[in-house]
């Protein structure tokens, strides 16, 4: 629900003054709103999305003059919660620093914030460590109005502003379904002609659902990490001429059940492929640690249905193995594995070299660790690298081969 507090706009005095009228005139003298609406601007880092930029609804007040409008003419607090309880409450309550503040071309003011892989204060999902889930956080952004602006040459305060909702463009692309056994998932379309591939992406376990109070948000798949998002970037789009992505989410976590997932996950698969153009010859499935796992799983139930694999720092071991060793060397699907040396959380050679050995012409990308862009991440977070198309091997990058298998 929007966040609205008491209106009012106050002018300043002396013959620049403005006509004292309620908050976000219109004109001066003209139409009149109850408050100043603002959005929240996200975009999803490799670490998890952040809240970036706000956007202040200020394009019917009138021309402001650019001059009276700096990074201190605003000041931003947060505060978030979880919406479940948790002993650790991963939520926060701070200042956001304004970095920069400026008009865009309708009109509006946009305050850019700080932030950064790993600063706090930005993220808008926390990790429920008690219960290895990861949730969007309830966000309560208060803006202060610290010096006035300039609108028609009169000097205007605003002293309330309404919450609205959070645009994260890449997030917004995708549409909301539900299969028939109500297992939810995220949809890109490419919005082209002719049949095009399919791209599945199978979550980490912080993504699943199973939380107390029917926590099933089907929003963390997206928000988390790249991992669906890098395949529905314009690189990634270019490279397999258009293909639709989809991304399910658990009713707990792949591991917990892999036998009962599969057939939940192909029907999704198959309901996508029926119902849209999709290319039934080039459907590929990518998962990450939990989905690393079903990855392979699915490869194992079915083997005549992908074109190509890429399970990223999967789980294989187990006592009994999660994958006997038996399915891994009866895989038949091309598949390209990937992990990092330095992974605290999965064994990579107990899991992802073990598998490599077994599944017959596999390819295997092992990294030292994981840096991107200056920042070093947990060992675990290979998958950075499969949402950014690193991995390479003799000269051909992960995209490009996967896009280049037929089934």
């Amino acid at each position: 629900m929007p966040i609205s507090r008491r209106a009012v706009l106050a002018a300043g005095a002396g013959t620049a003054a403005a006509v004292t009228m309620p908050a976000a005139a219109a004109r001066a003298g003209g139409r009149t709103a109850a408050s100043l609406k603002f959005v929240l601007n996200a975009r999803t880092l490799d670490g998890g999305e952040q809240v970036t930029s706000i956007t202040l609804d200020t394009s019917r007040i009138g021309p402001i003059e650019r001059s009276s409008l700096t990074a201190g003419t605003f000041a931003v607090h947060v505060t978030a919660t979880s919406p479940v309880a948790a002993a650790n409450d991963p939520g926060y309550d701070l200042d956001r620093t304004v970095t920069a503040a400026r008009i865009d071309r309708s009109g509006d003011i946009v305050l850019d914030l700080a932030h950064a892989e790993g600063m706090p204060g930005g993220n808008t999902l926390g990790y429920l460590n008690s219960k290895s889930r990861n949730v969007r956080l309830t966000l309560v952004y208060t803006i202060k109005q610290i010096k006035p602006l300039l609108v028609y040459g009169r000097p205007v305060t605003f002293t309330d502003f309404r919450q609205g909702r959070l645009v994260n463009p890449e997030v917004d692309a995708y549409s909301y379904h539900e299969s028939p056994s109500g297992m939810k998932y995220r949809l890109f379309d490419p919005r082209r002609g002719g049949r095009r591939p399919l791209i599945v992406w199978l979550h980490g376990g912080g993504e699943g659902a199973s939380l107390p109070d029917g926590y099933y948000d089907n929003e963390t798949t997206l928000r988390a990490n790249r991992g669906a998002l890098g395949f529905s970037t314009p690189e990634a789009q270019k490279i397999f001429n258009g293909a639709y992505v989809v991304a399910p989410q658990s009713f707990s976590a792949w591991m917990q059940d892999g036998p009962r997932f599969a057939p939940l996950i192909q029907e999704i698969v198959t309901g996508v492929a029926r119902r849209h153009h999709v290319d039934t010859d080039r459907i590929y499935v990518v998962g990450c640690s939990n989905g690393g796992y079903m990855t392979m799983k699915m490869t194992t139930v079915y083997p005549d249905t992908y074109a190509a694999s890429v399970p990223v720092c999967g789980v294989v071991a187990g006592s009994p193995p999660l994958i006997p060793d038996a399915e891994l060397t009866a895989i038949t699907t091309p598949t390209w594995l990937v992990t990092s040396r330095d992974d605290a959380t999965v064994d990579p050679i107990a899991n992802t070299v073990h598998a490599h050995d077994l599944i017959p012409r596999s390819r295997l990308t092992l990294y030292d660790n994981v840096i991107w862009n200056g920042h070093q991440f947990a060992g675990h977070w290979s998958w950075i690298y499969v949402a950014r198309n690193a991995p390479s091997i003799n000269g051909t990058h992960l995209w490009q081969w996967m896009s280049r298998q037929r089934r």
